[in-house]
Protein backbone atom coordinates (compact mmCIF):
# COMPACT_ATOMS: atom_id res chain seq x y z
CA UNK A 1 0.00 0.00 0.00
CA UNK A 2 1.00 3.58 -0.68
CA UNK A 3 2.40 6.08 1.77
CA UNK A 4 1.96 9.63 1.12
CA UNK A 5 4.91 12.43 2.37
CA UNK A 6 3.43 15.76 3.57
CA UNK A 7 3.96 17.86 0.48
CA UNK A 8 4.60 21.03 2.38
CA UNK A 9 7.98 19.51 3.32
CA UNK A 10 11.41 21.34 1.62
CA UNK A 11 12.24 18.13 -0.29
CA UNK A 12 8.37 17.25 -1.96
CA UNK A 13 7.54 21.20 -2.45
CA UNK A 14 10.32 21.72 -4.81
CA UNK A 15 10.22 18.28 -6.37
CA UNK A 16 6.49 18.71 -7.58
CA UNK A 17 6.73 22.88 -8.27
CA UNK A 18 10.19 23.63 -8.79
CA UNK A 19 10.77 20.73 -11.39
CA UNK A 20 7.65 20.41 -13.32
CA UNK A 21 7.18 23.66 -14.46
CA UNK A 22 3.50 22.67 -15.78
CA UNK A 23 2.64 21.78 -12.46
CA UNK A 24 3.83 25.18 -10.67
CA UNK A 25 1.92 26.90 -13.68
CA UNK A 26 -1.63 25.37 -12.86
CA UNK A 27 -0.56 25.94 -9.23
CA UNK A 28 -0.37 30.10 -9.96
CA UNK A 29 -2.94 30.59 -12.41
CA UNK A 30 -5.68 28.90 -10.14
CA UNK A 31 -4.01 30.91 -6.64
CA UNK A 32 -3.11 34.43 -7.87
CA UNK A 33 -6.27 36.87 -9.11
CA UNK A 34 -5.19 36.75 -12.32
CA UNK A 35 -7.91 37.79 -15.52
CA UNK A 36 -8.42 35.55 -18.03
CA UNK A 37 -6.34 37.19 -20.42
CA UNK A 38 -3.41 37.58 -18.17
CA UNK A 39 -3.17 33.87 -17.60
CA UNK A 40 0.52 31.95 -17.22
CA UNK A 41 0.72 30.94 -21.14
CA UNK A 42 4.66 29.05 -20.69
CA UNK A 43 7.01 29.29 -17.72
CA UNK A 44 10.69 28.41 -17.24
CA UNK A 45 12.69 28.46 -13.81
CA UNK A 46 15.18 31.11 -12.81
CA UNK A 47 17.60 31.04 -9.74
CA UNK A 48 15.71 30.71 -6.44
CA UNK A 49 18.10 32.40 -3.81
CA UNK A 50 17.95 35.96 -4.70
CA UNK A 51 19.51 37.09 -1.06
CA UNK A 52 22.35 34.89 0.84
CA UNK A 53 20.84 32.57 3.25
CA UNK A 54 19.59 33.92 6.51
CA UNK A 55 20.75 31.24 9.31
CA UNK A 56 17.11 31.67 11.24
CA UNK A 57 15.26 30.91 7.99
CA UNK A 58 17.18 29.10 5.88
CA UNK A 59 15.13 25.97 7.15
CA UNK A 60 11.34 27.12 7.03
CA UNK A 61 11.43 28.81 3.67
CA UNK A 62 11.21 26.97 0.14
CA UNK A 63 10.87 29.11 -2.91
CA UNK A 64 10.48 28.57 -6.98
CA UNK A 65 11.51 31.91 -8.45
CA UNK A 66 10.09 31.44 -12.43
CA UNK A 67 9.20 33.72 -15.37
CA UNK A 68 6.60 33.50 -17.90
CA UNK A 69 6.72 34.31 -21.77
CA UNK A 70 5.54 38.17 -21.46
CA UNK A 71 8.74 38.52 -18.79
CA UNK A 72 6.40 38.76 -15.35
CA UNK A 73 8.13 37.17 -12.47
CA UNK A 74 6.80 34.72 -9.81
CA UNK A 75 7.91 33.95 -6.65
CA UNK A 76 6.54 30.87 -4.45
CA UNK A 77 7.03 30.01 -1.32
CA UNK A 78 6.22 27.90 1.55
CA UNK A 79 6.50 28.68 5.20
CA UNK A 80 5.77 26.13 8.09
CA UNK A 81 5.67 29.30 10.97
CA UNK A 82 4.90 32.78 10.78
CA UNK A 83 7.53 35.69 11.21
CA UNK A 84 7.90 39.02 11.05
CA UNK A 85 11.24 38.26 9.21
CA UNK A 86 9.54 36.06 6.91
CA UNK A 87 7.65 38.95 5.64
CA UNK A 88 10.22 41.28 5.48
CA UNK A 89 12.44 38.33 3.16
CA UNK A 90 8.89 38.19 1.18
CA UNK A 91 9.24 42.21 0.23
CA UNK A 92 12.82 41.85 -0.12
CA UNK A 93 12.77 39.24 -2.68
CA UNK A 94 9.94 40.14 -4.81
CA UNK A 95 11.29 44.02 -4.61
CA UNK A 96 14.85 42.79 -5.50
CA UNK A 97 13.52 40.50 -8.23
CA UNK A 98 11.57 43.56 -9.65
CA UNK A 99 15.47 45.70 -9.27
CA UNK A 100 17.42 43.25 -10.78
CA UNK A 101 15.28 43.26 -14.49
CA UNK A 102 17.09 46.25 -15.01
CA UNK A 103 20.34 44.15 -15.86
CA UNK A 104 19.20 43.29 -19.07
CA UNK A 105 16.20 45.32 -19.47
CA UNK A 106 18.25 48.54 -19.26
CA UNK A 107 15.34 51.20 -19.14
CA UNK A 108 12.24 51.41 -16.52
CA UNK A 109 9.44 51.25 -18.76
CA UNK A 110 10.35 47.57 -19.81
CA UNK A 111 10.02 46.55 -16.65
CA UNK A 112 7.82 43.62 -15.64
CA UNK A 113 5.61 42.75 -12.41
CA UNK A 114 6.30 40.48 -9.90
CA UNK A 115 3.87 38.70 -7.75
CA UNK A 116 4.77 36.68 -4.49
CA UNK A 117 2.79 33.89 -3.89
CA UNK A 118 2.89 32.74 0.07
CA UNK A 119 1.47 29.87 1.85
CA UNK A 120 1.94 29.62 5.71
CA UNK A 121 1.25 26.56 7.48
CA UNK A 122 0.37 29.04 10.61
CA UNK A 123 -2.48 31.32 11.58
CA UNK A 124 -1.14 35.04 11.58
CA UNK A 125 -3.60 37.07 11.10
CA UNK A 126 -6.22 36.77 13.94
CA UNK A 127 -8.63 39.64 13.45
CA UNK A 128 -10.83 37.57 10.39
CA UNK A 129 -11.47 34.10 9.28
CA UNK A 130 -10.11 34.77 5.40
CA UNK A 131 -7.15 32.86 4.45
CA UNK A 132 -6.54 34.89 1.18
CA UNK A 133 -4.95 38.03 0.97
CA UNK A 134 -4.08 39.86 -1.58
CA UNK A 135 -1.65 42.59 -1.22
CA UNK A 136 -0.89 45.61 -3.59
CA UNK A 137 0.53 48.82 -3.81
CA UNK A 138 -3.07 50.96 -3.29
CA UNK A 139 -3.80 54.64 -3.10
CA UNK A 140 -5.35 55.33 0.10
CA UNK A 141 -8.21 57.66 -0.59
CA UNK A 142 -9.09 55.62 -4.06
CA UNK A 143 -8.04 51.91 -3.96
CA UNK A 144 -8.94 51.94 -7.82
CA UNK A 145 -5.94 53.46 -8.56
CA UNK A 146 -2.42 51.31 -8.26
CA UNK A 147 1.00 51.28 -8.83
CA UNK A 148 1.68 48.32 -10.80
CA UNK A 149 4.42 46.20 -10.66
CA UNK A 150 4.85 44.26 -7.04
CA UNK A 151 1.80 42.44 -5.49
CA UNK A 152 1.92 39.83 -2.65
CA UNK A 153 -0.49 36.75 -2.24
CA UNK A 154 -0.20 35.36 1.16
CA UNK A 155 -2.55 32.01 2.45
CA UNK A 156 -3.47 30.73 5.82
CA UNK A 157 -3.15 27.15 5.09
CA UNK A 158 -4.78 25.90 8.29
CA UNK A 159 -8.08 28.27 8.04
CA UNK A 160 -8.88 26.20 4.72
CA UNK A 161 -12.00 24.16 4.80
CA UNK A 162 -12.56 22.20 1.88
CA UNK A 163 -15.23 23.31 0.04
CA UNK A 164 -18.37 21.46 -0.38
CA UNK A 165 -19.85 21.15 -4.14
CA UNK A 166 -19.94 18.48 -6.53
CA UNK A 167 -17.56 20.01 -9.17
CA UNK A 168 -14.06 21.21 -7.39
CA UNK A 169 -11.96 24.13 -9.32
CA UNK A 170 -8.37 23.90 -9.46
CA UNK A 171 -8.39 26.22 -7.18
CA UNK A 172 -9.91 23.89 -4.18
CA UNK A 173 -8.10 20.99 -5.52
CA UNK A 174 -4.43 22.67 -4.62
CA UNK A 175 -5.82 24.09 -1.31
CA UNK A 176 -6.98 20.79 -0.60
CA UNK A 177 -3.55 18.85 -1.98
CA UNK A 178 -1.30 21.37 0.38
CA UNK A 179 -3.64 20.72 3.43
CA UNK A 180 -5.31 16.92 3.45
CA UNK A 181 -2.22 14.76 2.53
CA UNK A 182 -0.99 14.43 6.01
CA UNK A 183 2.85 12.43 6.55
CA UNK A 184 2.52 8.59 6.48
CA UNK A 185 -1.25 9.14 5.17
CA UNK A 186 -1.99 5.90 3.08
CA UNK A 187 -4.90 7.16 0.74
CA UNK A 188 -5.65 10.83 -0.17
CA UNK A 189 -8.75 12.99 -0.96
CA UNK A 190 -10.14 11.26 -4.33
CA UNK A 191 -11.10 13.91 -6.18
CA UNK A 192 -7.40 14.46 -6.20
CA UNK A 193 -6.75 11.71 -8.08
CA UNK A 194 -9.51 12.63 -10.94
CA UNK A 195 -7.72 15.71 -11.89
CA UNK A 196 -4.93 15.07 -14.08
CA UNK A 197 -3.00 17.48 -12.80
CA UNK A 198 -2.87 16.65 -9.38
CA UNK A 199 -3.40 13.11 -9.71
CA UNK A 200 0.74 13.58 -11.78
CA UNK A 201 1.32 15.68 -7.99
CA UNK A 202 -0.14 12.66 -5.77
CA UNK A 203 2.15 10.72 -7.39
CA UNK A 204 5.55 12.75 -6.79
CA UNK A 205 4.39 12.64 -2.87
CA UNK A 206 4.04 7.96 -2.82
CA UNK A 207 7.23 7.82 -0.03
CA UNK A 208 8.56 4.66 -2.69
CA UNK A 209 9.42 6.90 -5.25
CA UNK A 210 12.35 8.38 -3.16
CA UNK A 211 15.80 6.90 -2.47
CA UNK A 212 16.54 6.34 1.32
CA UNK A 213 18.88 9.03 1.44
CA UNK A 214 16.08 11.44 0.26
CA UNK A 215 13.89 10.19 2.82
CA UNK A 216 16.71 10.66 5.28
CA UNK A 217 16.56 14.44 4.29
CA UNK A 218 12.50 14.62 4.44
CA UNK A 219 12.95 13.48 8.17
CA UNK A 220 16.18 16.00 8.86
CA UNK A 221 13.94 18.70 7.23
CA UNK A 222 11.07 18.08 10.12
CA UNK A 223 13.39 17.82 12.97
CA UNK A 224 15.06 21.13 12.14
CA UNK A 225 11.79 22.66 12.03
CA UNK A 226 10.60 21.81 14.79
CA UNK A 227 14.04 22.59 16.37
CA UNK A 228 13.84 25.92 14.73
CA UNK A 229 10.59 26.37 16.04
CA UNK A 230 11.52 25.57 19.90
CA UNK A 231 14.16 28.18 19.60
CA UNK A 232 12.02 30.90 18.25
CA UNK A 233 9.54 30.41 21.23
CA UNK A 234 11.81 30.23 23.93
CA UNK A 235 13.10 33.65 22.63
CA UNK A 236 9.62 34.80 22.27
CA UNK A 237 8.47 33.18 25.88
CA UNK A 238 11.56 34.89 27.51
CA UNK A 239 11.34 38.68 26.53
CA UNK A 240 7.67 38.53 27.19
CA UNK A 241 8.86 37.06 30.56
CA UNK A 242 11.45 39.90 31.08
CA UNK A 243 8.80 42.17 30.08
CA UNK A 244 6.09 41.09 32.09
CA UNK A 245 8.17 40.96 35.29
CA UNK A 246 9.01 44.37 34.36
CA UNK A 247 5.78 45.36 33.95
CA UNK A 248 4.29 43.98 37.09
CA UNK A 249 7.54 45.64 39.27
CA UNK A 250 5.95 49.16 37.60
CA UNK A 251 2.40 48.15 37.83
CA UNK A 252 2.45 47.14 41.31
CA UNK A 253 4.74 50.93 41.93
CA UNK A 254 2.25 52.48 40.22
CA UNK A 255 -0.67 50.43 41.75
CA UNK A 256 0.46 51.27 45.39
CA UNK A 257 1.30 54.69 44.28
CA UNK A 258 -2.46 55.09 42.56
CA UNK A 259 -3.76 53.96 46.14
CA UNK A 260 -2.01 55.98 48.34
CA UNK A 261 -3.74 58.84 45.96
CA UNK A 262 -6.90 57.38 46.66
CA UNK A 263 -6.84 57.08 50.10
CA UNK A 264 -7.54 54.36 52.90
CA UNK A 265 -10.76 54.27 51.32
CA UNK A 266 -9.32 52.21 48.49
CA UNK A 267 -6.55 50.76 50.34
CA UNK A 268 -2.70 50.16 48.89
CA UNK A 269 -4.05 46.47 47.87
CA UNK A 270 -6.91 47.68 45.39
CA UNK A 271 -3.43 50.00 43.91
CA UNK A 272 -1.65 46.91 43.70
CA UNK A 273 -4.28 45.09 42.02
CA UNK A 274 -4.94 47.73 39.49
CA UNK A 275 -1.62 48.37 38.98
CA UNK A 276 -0.64 44.23 38.11
CA UNK A 277 -4.15 44.06 35.95
CA UNK A 278 -3.30 47.54 34.17
CA UNK A 279 0.11 45.14 33.17
CA UNK A 280 -1.26 42.00 32.02
CA UNK A 281 -3.64 44.37 29.98
CA UNK A 282 -0.10 45.93 28.21
CA UNK A 283 0.87 42.01 27.75
CA UNK A 284 -1.81 41.33 26.05
CA UNK A 285 -1.94 44.48 24.01
CA UNK A 286 1.58 43.84 23.06
CA UNK A 287 1.36 39.84 22.30
CA UNK A 288 -1.95 40.76 19.88
CA UNK A 289 0.54 43.06 18.01
CA UNK A 290 3.27 40.93 17.76
CA UNK A 291 0.67 38.02 16.51
CA UNK A 292 0.67 35.82 19.63
CA UNK A 293 -2.60 33.70 19.71
CA UNK A 294 -4.92 33.76 21.84
CA UNK A 295 -4.07 30.47 23.53
CA UNK A 296 -0.21 31.64 23.38
CA UNK A 297 -1.18 34.99 25.47
CA UNK A 298 -3.44 33.01 27.76
CA UNK A 299 -0.25 30.61 28.91
CA UNK A 300 1.82 33.86 29.09
CA UNK A 301 -0.48 35.65 30.86
CA UNK A 302 -2.95 33.18 32.79
CA UNK A 303 -5.89 35.23 32.16
CA UNK A 304 -9.16 33.38 30.38
CA UNK A 305 -9.64 33.54 26.55
CA UNK A 306 -12.51 35.37 27.39
CA UNK A 307 -10.97 38.24 29.50
CA UNK A 308 -8.27 38.46 26.61
CA UNK A 309 -10.78 39.14 23.96
CA UNK A 310 -12.85 41.69 26.45
CA UNK A 311 -9.16 43.46 26.65
CA UNK A 312 -8.52 43.74 23.16
CA UNK A 313 -12.36 44.65 22.11
CA UNK A 314 -11.86 47.75 24.76
CA UNK A 315 -8.58 48.78 23.08
CA UNK A 316 -10.01 48.34 19.67
CA UNK A 317 -13.17 50.76 21.16
CA UNK A 318 -10.69 53.04 22.67
CA UNK A 319 -8.68 53.33 19.55
CA UNK A 320 -11.45 53.81 17.06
Amino acid sequence: MARYLDPKNDLTFKRIFGEHEHLCKSLLNSMLPLEPSQQIVTLHYQPSELVPEIPALKDSIVDVHCVDNTGRQFIVEMQMYWTDSFRSRVLFNASKAYIKQLDSAKEYRFLQPVYALSFVNEVFDHDTTDYYHDYKIVNIANKEKQLEGLEFVFIELPKYHPVNRAEKKLYDLWLMFLTQIKEGAEAVPPELLEEEITKEAVQYLESSSYTRGQLDAYDRYWDSIRTERMYYLDALHAGLKKGIEKGIEKGIEKGIEKGIEKGIEKGKAEGLKEGLEKSLENVVINGKRHGFSLEQIHTLTGLSTERIVEILHSTAEKGS
